[in-house]
């Protein structure tokens, strides 16, 4: 399988005379842009409102100097720190020339003193410290997040916003229960059809209706409650449509495959395949490691010892992929990875099932990656007939 680059440092040969490097330390108010120029001794710094438009115009007025300072520019790098603002910034930059890059905000070596000075210029130097050692090619220095297209960053939209709906849908029901415990009335399941015609049928143990103030609240929770029920059965509805139209290519054709394993629905199929295994990664060490399940160990000296998950990867993918190790073990008894797990956990401790669950997402992850990568199977999984 073709390795494709991990974006730890840069492949292409770094001329410093003749390439502008640039780092942006954004904000929501100001964006502060620090460069070094060929054939200038002084290192230009310059703030700006967020404007890409004058970042642009920015960039081009300092290839103008280094020009008239006798250099020949043919390259113009430019990083800044993954946050809230993503990656749209890059993608028009790069649709105008300039090479952009995203950096990832925890690769950056900042100073271990009990309280560092931290300023916008101190960052920007910081910035331009790691994004040197990148562009030579370097190692250590800092990582760059991929930049997705727009295409893909749409695609995880549904299943993330269904995500907080049914996460509001708990909240209001729990709410609803809750309310209702105060009065003495536990027998009452708000996601039942008729549940909101129910309500006003509803007596307290003394035989009294609810208050009215009480009465119209739920009313209300119970309204809200049917609109989110509503949007998650919509968003579900043009996902399957999505699938039954476009399920020969690309994305799509993986969440089929995926969800013909038994055990695996279509939900967390979709899940994994637009947050982690449609991404081209470069082997199943960065398939683990963007999931978060891979180990932090302490060691120094005679020292050895665990501090469990890094959790430095996809919260959403290793939350489903718990989860799903443990629904495995329930579907696919026999499958190679449920008997590896069987004979580590023989002696029935609680510690050690927790520990080797998280053992058996990472080994799972990691198959379902060549499954869908390189059509290979693991031994002893039973796959739904295909439709």
């Amino acid at each position: 399988m073709p390795q494709p680059n991990d974006l730890s440092r840069s492949l292409v040969a770094l001329d410093q005379n003749s390439t502008i490097i640039a780092v942006v330390e954004l904000s929501q108010s100001s964006w502060l842009v620090a460069g070094t120029l060929p054939g200038i001794e002084r290192q230009p710094r310059k703030k700006l409102e967020p404007s890409p438009e004058r970042l642009l115009g920015l960039l081009h007025r300092w290839r103008d100097e280094a020009v008239r300072a006798g250099r020949t520019i043919t390259r113009i790098a430019l990083a800044f720190e993954a946050g809230r603002d993503g990656f749209w910034l890059a993608r028009w930059l790069a649709a105008r020339g300039i090479e952009a890059h995203v950096i990832h905000a925890s690769s950056l070596a900042v100073s271990r003193e009990h309280r560092r000075a931290k300023t916008d210029r101190l960052d920007t130097e910081l910035l331009k410290r790691g994004f040197l050692g990148w562009l030579r090619g370097e190692r250590g220095h800092c990582t760059m997040a991929r930049v997705p297209t727009i295409a893909e960053e749409d695609a995880k939209r549904p299943n993330r916003e269904r995500d907080g709906l049914v996460g509001e849908r708990t909240r209001i029901v729990n709410r609803i229960k809750s309310t209702l415990a105060r009065l003495g009335i536990r027998n009452f399941k708000p996601t039942l059809r008729k549940a909101a015609e129910r309500l006003a049928t509803v007596h307290t143990p003394e035989g009294m209706p609810l208050p009215p103030n009480t009465l119209a609240e739920l009313q209300r929770d119970m309204a809200r409650l049917g609109f989110v029920v509503s949007q998650i059965r919509e968003i579900e509805a043009a996902r399957q449509k999505r699938l039954e139209q476009q399920h020969e290519t690309g994305p799509h054709a993986m969440v089929r495959r995926l969800a013909r394993i038994v055990g695996i629905g279509v939900e967390t199929a979709d899940l994994l395949v637009h947050e982690v295994l449609s991404r081209p990664m470069r082997d199943r060490r960065a398939v683990a490691r963007y999931a978060g399940l891979t180990g932090s160990p302490d060691e120094s000296g005679a020292r050895r010892r665990e501090q469990g998950l890094s959790r430095a990867g996809n919260a959403r993918v290793r939350r489903g992929m718990i989860q799903l190790a443990w629904r495995f073990l329930t579907f696919q008894k026999e499958s190679a990875l449920a008997l590896w797990y069987r004979a580590r956990t023989a002696d029935s401790r609680i510690g050690t099932r927790k520990t080797m669950i998280v053992a058996l997402a990472r080994k799972l992850i990691i198959a379902l990656w060549r499954f869908v990568t390189t059509d290979e199977l693991l031994d002893g999984v039973v796959l739904r007939p295909a439709s």
